[in-house]
């Protein structure tokens, strides 16, 4: 088995944003009397701001006049983040970097605003090592549904079946595997567990380390 380029998930697999996330969403939830239930969000992890901003209003619904608005003070709050909150995961610079090196045909597949991706990989030092940056936020279905891995993939110039996801949860990994995509799942411990993906990828990696020594290993891109 061997690819023809890697699409990467960015918030939970290159950047440990999840606790970020949670920190602002509760201060949004919380500033209007509410509590963020871990139920509500599970629900929203992996989606766009404007469906996590949809489902918020669903189960608060003082919270704000609109949906919009919401995501709005989500968008800004993340963009706000200084260097010090924005960090790499475990392994992150090390696969983009060999990735860059090997000349890989590469491209970010994020359910984030664009102004997010690009503020975290400008923050991060990887805006020049990974040019194709692709958020969900202006395709008609965010994931699950497998759009923004299709349109990274046409952008790149690959066909979906020689493309490698690495994604860290579950709407990402249904969104790839919708693709056609091959999928690396590194799962982000913060909120899932290996367990959680036994039923949809048998393809599940402890960290970017050991998903890194297998591309290695087996020249998946030689």
């Amino acid at each position: 088995m061997s690819f023809a380029a890697i699409i990467f998930d960015m918030d939970g697999l290159l950047v440990d944003s999840e606790p970020v996330w949670h920190e602002i969403e509760t201060s949004i939830v919380e500033a209007a009397g509410g509590i963020y239930t871990d139920e509500v969000r599970e629900l929203t992890i992996g989606r766009r701001v404007e469906e996590f901003a949809a489902i918020i209003c669903q189960h608060y619904p003082s919270i704000a006049d609109s949906p919009a608005e919401v995501a709005a003070r989500l968008v800004n709050g993340m963009t706000a983040m200084p260097r010090e909150k924005i960090k790499a995961r475990p392994g992150a610079d090390d696969i983009i970097r060999y990735a860059a090196e090997k000349d890989i045909p590469r491209a970010i597949a994020s359910s984030s605003p664009q102004a997010i991706i690009e503020h975290f990989l400008s923050m991060l030092g990887w805006d020049a090592l990974i040019p194709h940056r692709y958020s969900a936020e202006g395709m008609a279905r965010g994931k699950p549904d497998p759009d923004v891995y299709l349109y990274a993939a046409a952008q790149i110039g690959c066909p979906p079946t020689q493309c490698l996801a690495l994604e860290d949860s579950r709407a990402g990994t249904l969104a790839a595997l919708a693709a056609g995509m091959t999928c690396y799942t590194i799962p982000d411990l913060s909120h899932s567990s290996l367990a959680d993906f036994a039923d949809i990828n048998d393809r599940i990696y402890g960290s970017l380390h050991e998903a890194l020594a297998e591309f290695k290993a087996k020249g998946l891109f030689s």
